[in-house]
């Protein structure tokens, strides 16, 4: 059986396709689904878990109605506003991973205020990927070896997982040991795609508005029960 999970990440999935059974606007489910990050961040504190990152916008969701992003950016911004009290109370530090440079400048504004008031929090590491696209990311790694390179910096004999894995922007972090999908889609849409080559992936129905802190314990628990070889053998049967 494997111990309590260090990293989850979760792909917050559903929040249009919830609002659209009840008739309502997409924003509406988005604001539901941000609602429930605190509840799921304060379960995952209970756990003890060590970081938790959500899937929380990415690159391809620039391509979304104009209207609906800039509803997700005004949401943000109050999210990282609102949320510093609970950063405090919980002892928890967010940080963020992706191309923030894409975000409205008002937004990084606020992140790098949440961050940098966060910054010496000894809890829970609330990640959040805004912006990110995981082909992109490890594209921009291969462009920093190669400068690096260039540069002799880097010998290209020494090049090795572990030294990309530096070029991340999840360098500082363990990678995922449990993968959370909601929804019921069945695919990790150009997240984590380095990071989660070993993860355990769990997905269920609920969408992301529905799923609530027993569903997380759910998870967690199933976890538990997996027994993780990492491409070895089993410890239990040697098969």
């Amino acid at each position: 059986m494997s111990k309590n999970p260090r990293h989850i990440a979760i792909i917050m999935d559903g929040n249009g396709r919830w609002a659209k059974k009840r008739g309502l606007s997409r924003i509406e489910g988005h604001k539901k689904g941000i609602a429930r990050i605190e509840e799921i961040t304060k379960a995952a504190v209970e756990q003890k878990i060590e970081v938790l990152t959500f899937y929380a916008f990415s690159l391809e969701n620039w391509r979304r109605p104009s209207l609906e992003v800039q509803g997700l950016m005004l949401l943000l911004k109050k999210f990282l506003i609102e949320k510093r009290e609970l950063l405090k109370e919980e002892d928890i530090r967010l940080i963020s991973i992706g191309e923030r440079e894409k975000l409205p400048k008002s937004v990084q504004k606020e992140l790098n205020k949440t961050e940098e008031l966060s910054k010496n929090n000894k809890g829970l590491i609330l990640n959040i990927s805004l912006s990110y696209g995981s082909r992109q990311e490890i594209i921009r790694a291969v462009r920093k070896i190669a400068e690096d390179a260039q540069r002799k910096k880097v010998k290209i004999n020494k090049i090795n997982e572990r030294l990309f894995s530096k070029y991340l922007y999840t360098k500082n972090l363990p990678d995922p040991d449990l993968l959370i999908r909601t929804s019921g889609e069945l695919r990790i849409s150009n997240f984590l795609l380095w990071q989660l080559s070993y993860s355990e992936l769990y997905f269920t129905p609920k969408f992301w508005p529905d799923f609530q802190k027993s569903d997380f314990l759910e998870a967690v628990d199933d976890f538990k029960k997996r027994n993780r070889r990492f491409g070895g053998l089993s410890a239990k049967k040697n098969n």
